[in-house]
Parts: C-alpha cells; sequence; structure tokens
C-alpha cells in the first residue's frame, strides 16, 4: 500500500476557483479515494454549497473538448479515470471579467468551480471520465440561465494542447459567442422582504444603487402567500433579508392581533425558513428583545427565550424556525427608531407642543437606530461572520423610557422636567401587553465580529437634527 497523502487545495488567479489534490490510496488491485469529504473541504477553505446532484461525463477520443460553459450553480469536479487539461474563464460580472486559468487534472485531482465561471476541458487520454456534483438541479428552464464562451475564442485564447481543428468538439460549442459579446453573468440577489418598514427604509439606504439588491414591501411580497413564494425564481437569489414583521404588541393581544402576529412573526418564517433550505439560501431575521421576559440586567444571545406576552411569543417561534437553517442570522434588536412613527418621533412632536407627558421610568434598555440595525446585517453578510445569533443595538449607558423621553426634550430646547416618570404598574391599562424590565442587550458578540455599534446618545442628537425643518 502506498503511503497516503494529504489532502490539499490552493487559489488560483480567478476568485473562488479553487485546486484539490485528493490523496490517492493504491495497491496492485487500483486505488481508492474519498472523491469527496464535506468537513475536510470546509476545512480547507471550500464554501458549504450543498451539493444536490452528481453527474458523470465519458468521453471515448483523445482530444474530446467541451465548453466553455459557465452554468448558474457552482461545480465540484474531480476526474474518475484519464488525464484532461482543464480551462477555465471567469465569465462573472466584475473586473475579473475574462481572466483565464488552466491546469492539467488526473485521478488525484479536483477542482471547486464557482457560479459563473466557465469550464472547459480536453481529454488528453482515450476513455477519460470526469465527475462532478453541483448544487442545483438541471433543467431546460435553468439551462436559459447558461453563459457561454467560444473556445477558440482569440481575446482568452485558451493554450489548448491538441489544436482544435484536431479535436472533438460538438456544433455547438463550435458556435458560441466570442468573449466581446458574452453578457456577463450577473450575480445572485439579495431579497430585502418588509421594505417599507423603517428598518426595510434604513436597508433601502445601505444598499441605494446596488442592482444586485431587490427590495419588496407587502404589495410585493406577501409573507402569508404561498403564491408569492411560488412566483419567484429562487435560483437566482442568495440571501433573503426579513425585515417585515407585526409589530403592534398591545395588538398583539387581541384575538384578530393574535392571529396575524403568529402569521406573519411565526408561520410565515417558518415558510422563508423552509425556502432558505431547499434553495441553499442565507437567511437573515431580524427579531426582538420581546423573546425574552427581562429579569436579567442584560441579554446574552445564549439566554434561553421567556417571552411574556403573544407578541414575544411569536417572535421567539420565528427565531427556532430560522435557527434550523444551515445559513442564517438572527439579528435580535430593540427599541427601533428610524424613518416612520417611534417612540422617538413622538416625544419629540409632545416636546414642540407644548405637552407634559408621563413616561414609564422601570423599563430599561438601549434605543437601536434603523441605520446602524442596517449596517451590522450588511457587515455580517458582507464579511462571512460565522453564522447564528447576534445583539444589534446602539451603545452606551441604559436609559428608561422616561430617560430617553428627557433626552429628548433636551435635545428639541424643551424643559426636561416636564417628563413625569410612572411606573410600569400605573402606566399599563386593560388590554397592554406585558413588558420586558430589562431591554438591555450584550454587544459582545457583534463586536468581536469588528462591528462596533455607534454610542446611542450620538445617534439620537443627529436623529434629531435631522427631524428640524
Amino acid at each position: 500500500m502506498e503511503p497516503a497523502q494529504q489532502l490539499r487545495s490552493r487559489t488560483t488567479t480567478i476568485p473562488g476557483l479553487m485546486l484539490f489534490e485528493l490523496p490517492l490510496h493504491g495497491d496492485d488491485r487500483g486505488w481508492f479515494k474519498e472523491n469527496w469529504h464535506r468537513q475536510k473541504m470546509l476545512d480547507l477553505g471550500l464554501p458549504d454549497f450543498g451539493p444536490v446532484q452528481n453527474n458523470v461525463s465519458f468521453n471515448a477520443a483523445r482530444g474530446t473538448t467541451r465548453g466553455i460553459h459557465a452554468e448558474p450553480w457552482d461545480k465540484f469536479i474531480s476526474v474518475a479515470t484519464g488525464r484532461i487539461f482543464g480551462a477555465w474563464v471567469d465569465l462573472r460580472e466584475g473586473p475579473g471579467f475574462g481572466t483565464m486559468f488552466c491546469a492539467e487534472m488526473t485521478a488525484k485531482d479536483a477542482v471547486y468551480v464557482p457560479r459563473g465561471v466557465g469550464n472547459a476541458f480536453q481529454t488528453m487520454e482515450a476513455d477519460t471520465a470526469y465527475t462532478y456534483l453541483v448544487n442545483d438541479h438541471w433543467s431546460a428552464e435553468a439551462q436559459k440561465d447558461y453563459t457561454f464562451l467560444n473556445v477558440a475564442d482569440h481575446q482568452v485564447a485558451v493554450p489548448w494542447p491538441i489544436p482544435l481543428d484536431r479535436a472533438v468538439l460538438s456544433a455547438q460549442d463550435k458556435s458560441h459567442p466570442r468573449l466581446t459579446d458574452v453578457k456577463p453573468m450577473q450575480p445572485r440577489r439579495t431579497l430585502v422582504l418588509g421594505a417599507d418598514g423603517q428598518l426595510g427604509k434604513a436597508l433601502r439606504g445601505e444598499y441605494a444603487g446596488e442592482a444586485s439588491v431587490e427590495f419588496a414591501g407587502r404589495a410585493d411580497f406577501d409573507l402569508t402567500s404561498r403564491e408569492s413564494y411560488a412566483a419567484r425564481d429562487w435560483r437566482k437569489y442568495s440571501t433573503i433579508i426579513n425585515a417585515a414583521a407585526f409589530t403592534g404588541v398591545d395588538a398583539a393581544e387581541t384575538a384578530d392581533g393574535r392571529a396575524a402576529a403568529w402569521a406573519i412573526n411565526a408561520t410565515a418564517v417558518a415558510r422563508l425558513a423552509r425556502t432558505a433550505v431547499e434553495h441553499s439560501l442565507t437567511l437573515v431575521h431580524v427579531s426582538s428583545d420581546y423573546v425574552f421576559d427581562g429579569t436579567a440586567d442584560i441579554h446574552p444571545e445564549d439566554e434561553n427565550p421567556t417571552p411574556l406576552g403573544v407578541y414575544g411569543q411569536s417572535k421567539a417561534a420565528g427565531e427556532i424556525a430560522v435557527a434550523t437553517v444551515p445559513r442564517h442570522y438572527i439579528v435580535r434588536t430593540s427599541w427601533v427608531v428610524g424613518e416612520g412613527r417611534n417612540f422617538v418621533r413622538t416625544m419629540a412632536a409632545l416636546a414642540a407642543q407644548g405637552v407634559s407627558p408621563s413616561v414609564v421610568d422601570d423599563q430599561w434598555g438601549r434605543l437601536s437606530f434603523a441605520v446602524d440595525v442596517a449596517a451590522a446585517i450588511r457587515h455580517l453578510v458582507d464579511h462571512q461572520a460565522p453564522y447564528g445569533t447576534y445583539n444589534v443595538s446602539n451603545s452606551g449607558e441604559r436609559a428608561s423610557w422616561a430617560g430617553v423621553a428627557r433626552d429628548v426634550f433636551r435635545l428639541c430646547g424643551a424643559d426636561p422636567v416636564r417628563v413625569k416618570p410612572v411606573s410600569t404598574a400605573d402606566f399599563a391599562t386593560p388590554g397592554t401587553a406585558p413588558r420586558p424590565r430589562s431591554s438591555v442587550l450584550d454587544l459582545s458578540k457583534i463586536r468581536a465580529t469588528g462591528f462596533d455599534p455607534a454610542p446611542a446618545p450620538v445617534r439620537l442628537a443627529e436623529y434629531l437634527e435631522g427631524l428640524q425643518p
């Protein structure tokens, strides 16, 4: 038995294209190899691309040339028998468009080809076969999204070992367009749901001008409608950001509100989670401090949910569904302030009207400005932070609702003494939902990824400045 080789990988001149050397275990009978080992590949930097179909290409003649095809999925290719000359061309939109990389491959070699990179090969021996895993199922409909490049393109100039006039080619591969006529493959899209809410509007600003990000309000995508899901070609997406929610905390305690809260915050989220699993999507879901009862002074991500009311219960159920998705981010936030109706706007209006409001002084937390939550979401996705749950609010000392109201009055030029502090018990009325005593979220995990939320007092001053006529 020959000594076992170590599994090795190396990068190439095309971003995302990776070559692997697979250990062959041989004796006088032949050889054996682990053609695919998910964990070992992940350890070497391969994306967890989730293959769903295995194909084999057999080529009887030496000089058989296939390509250059860029399919709308990722591939992991290895040689089963024989030897090939492989050529890969980046056909994705971007500065690398047209970049070529070549390498010879035998049974000990494999290559990971990301979506949009054209794959081609020429057999150097007769009876050559290779096998490839793909992370989407072939269909005639999917073939419409292929990008093709002529194997004889002079600009790319693949150095084929066997001249193409002596090679075996299909009529189709001879007729593909030249590089100057190729339409680059567009990146997969990000779908933002709930795009008309406070956070949704902030996400619109965060991703303004980016063609690969699509925004959908309820009129564009109804989370509770099966038809909305069936109408989407999910192969075109890589990420869903769910900023949609039923947020009527008190309304959720009524019969109609209870049904709506569970339909939007739990049942619809479970359907989103199932969609993400089926199509290997990243799901970003925005949750709430209301999943906790507030008995702890500060809430880390791994604290068990203990929701008090219907709203918090429905949000906790949504979190449980999202956590089943292999690629997920649960972004848990509190006391959101953005473009739209919110506590800060209400207090600013009361300050301007000369009203002296009574405000609860025994519930504690930090404001979460929508612009910072949106930036945190983008940070997690763009930096490919470890999947899981992240608390996101603005930083700084905790404050009570009454304390925030006093700050708003002061910054608006009104006397903060006009804010009258009251207890939760005194403020509550029949039908009022229970609230967490403490909504302070531990921010150490999001900070460990390199994102440090701005102090809440700084953002509050900026926000109120922006409200001035």
